[in-house]
């Protein structure tokens, strides 16, 4: 069961609504379940006698006193407005139901308080089998306001207790850090446009990719504004700093042909500018890892530090985990812009489920993943995707995320770990369309009968009490031809599974051969290393330190700046 709290100043334009046809004539039988007095409410969708005017007027009558106690201005934002909303597959509640459903709720959130009879007047209206909307006029009979501090959360914890007397299915708990939900008039205008999502989910969605590829402030702002953003801003009156900024979508007006405006904190609570600033340290230009002479360096700086933050998230120190798990998000990003081919649909959509995952009511420590946050900022700047080094990079992220689902859930988080585990399936997929070639060509390409044997020993003396479950894995001649490229590059094929195979326990992996696999692919060329720091030392190669403009990342490339909404 969800409540959506919210507040207004047009009483007879929200009941014209709730007692007509609705936007696409999907209202039933409009009627009132419950009132203040149920003997005193006009009740239009009844009484053909009733008026919207005259239930407005009823309404209104201590808002209407009050005005002219204030000289003739009304109290701002007086209408109070509550839809409650069953789940999906929840079954049919009577009118009756529906009546308690509504007095414990205006109950709970301090508009009329049982027993009192001063309280607000307010009345419960059903036009679906699945929701009421109640909706009242927040001014007492004494000329006070109620108290409605924290109204939406006290409406959610009645809602719990609902659920539970109701048989109804339980719902998870919030902790005050989802982002705002978009109001029925958003998707209706989106609906109307056209547009597969609302302007406020585009703009958030923009503005988490930005973020996660620039390096600052400056280049956030700047980057927005060419995707076509608009952007306001809002400075500190003594320091000139931005305290504070809004955004509009192109295109998205008003009926005034004026922009509508998001603030960063509308958004998502880690899109306000103190978050920002958190997670964005102003770093010089030259720091910017643009010019990278080993390609593959991004991925691989990545999958190490996505491997780094596994073991945070399996230690005491629940800072630093969330502030993993935020850099993780941002990561998720930039690899899902970083990627090519018909599985990067699959990452973006991991990106835009992770983002409920990404924070909690657990303060982030966002300096424990500065590694993580840097590795990821490299992929927005990669100039191509290495193959088995991209798929080694997927296979990370499938397990992290598997990992956040269980650590959010071993914390209560109840939506963050749904969120994590929705990325975890996308992932997943994603993981599987890209790895299912690469394993094939792979076996395809398999080293001769004596090479693979040589590397069975290798595999029974380095690791003894894996070496059946790997040998016998499906993955296993695949893994031949990685440990044939990782000699060729010049590991020792016995040393490197050692090393490898004690960076995480193999007992849980399904296909420990596939782990592996990937664990070796994600090393270092040693060779390739020692040749350019010969090259280094020798000043063949040196790096030009001449300052460059900010330039627009691999995130922002130009076949994505148009509206996907």
């Amino acid at each position: 069961m969800v409540p959506d709290v919210s507040t207004g100043s047009d009483t007879r334009g929200l009941i014209v609504y709730l007692f007509g046809p609705g936007r696409r004539d999907e209202h039933t039988d409009p009627h009132i379940v419950a009132a203040w007095d149920m003997a005193g409410a006009p009740d239009p969708g009844r009484d053909p006698a009733a008026t919207y005017s005259q239930l407005a007027k009823r309404l209104d009558h201590h808002v209407d006193l009050r005005t002219r106690e204030l000289g003739g201005k009304k109290p701002p934002q007086h209408v109070w407005h509550c839809p409650v909303r069953t789940a999906p597959g929840d079954r049919y509640l009577t009118d009756a139901e529906w009546a308690e459903v509504a007095r414990r709720i205006v109950h709970a959130t301090g508009i009329a308080p049982e027993g009192d009879e001063k309280a607000c007047r307010w009345i419960a209206v059903r036009h679906a089998d699945d929701h009421i909307h109640i909706m009242a006029t927040t001014v007492r009979a004494d000329g006070r306001r109620p108290r409605t501090h924290r109204d939406g959360q006290r409406a959610q914890a009645e809602c719990r207790k609902i659920e539970a007397e109701f048989g109804l299915r339980r719902l998870k708990s919030g902790d005050l850090t989802a982002p705002r939900t978009p109001t029925g008039a958003e998707r209706a205008k989106a609906e109307r446009q056209g547009q597969t999502v609302t302007a406020r989910h585009w703009l958030r969605e923009q503005a988490y990719a930005v973020a996660a590829a620039v390096h600052n402030e400056a280049d956030y702002f700047t980057v927005l504004q060419s995707l076509g953003i608009k952007v306001k801003s809002r400075l500190g009156p003594e320091t000139g700093d931005i305290i504070g900024y809004s955004l509009a979508a192109p295109g998205d007006t008003n009926a005034a042909g004026e922009p509508v405006w998001y603030g960063g904190s509308k958004l998502a609570p880690d899109l306000s500018i103190n978050r920002l600033c958190e997670r964005l340290p102003d770093q010089e230009v030259a720091d910017h890892p643009r010019y990278v002479a080993d390609s593959a360096a991004p991925w691989r700086h990545t999958t190490t530090a996505i491997h780094t933050a596994h073991t945070v998230l399996n230690s005491d120190d629940d800072a630093a985990a969330q502030g993993h798990l935020a850099a993780f998000g941002d990561a998720l990003y930039n690899i899902a812009s970083a990627t090519t081919g018909p599985h990067r649909a699959e990452l973006r959509a991991a990106a835009m489920a992770f983002d409920r995952a990404r924070r909690s009511a657990t303060r982030a420590d966002h300096q424990a993943a500065t590694a993580l946050r840097k590795a990821a900022k490299e992929l927005a700047y990669a100039s191509s995707e290495p193959g088995g080094l991209a798929i080694a990079l997927l296979f990370a992220t499938v397990h992290l995320a598997r990992a956040a689902a269980k650590w959010h859930e071993q914390r209560g988080h109840a939506q963050q770990a749904a969120a994590a585990e929705e990325a975890f399936r996308h992932l997943q997929a994603g993981y599987q369309q890209a790895a299912a070639p690469v394993l094939a060509d792979l076996t395809h390409r398999a080293p001769r009968a004596t090479t693979a044997r040589r590397f069975e020993q290798d595999v029974r003396t380095a690791l003894p009490n894996h070496a059946d479950r790997i040998l016998t894995d499906p993955t296993w001649t695949a893994l031949t031809t990685t440990l044939a490229h990782a000699e060729t590059a010049g590991h020792n094929p016995r040393r490197l599974l050692a090393e490898v195979g004690t960076q995480r326990e193999l007992d849980s992996a399904e296909h420990p051969a596939e782990v592996l696999n990937w664990r070796i692919t994600a090393q270092p060329n040693r060779r390739m290393q020692a040749a350019r720091m010969r090259s280094a030392t020798s000043g063949t190669s040196a790096m030009s330190a001449t300052p460059h403009p900010p330039a627009t990342p691999v995130a922002m490339r130009s076949e994505e700046r148009s509206r996907h909404r």
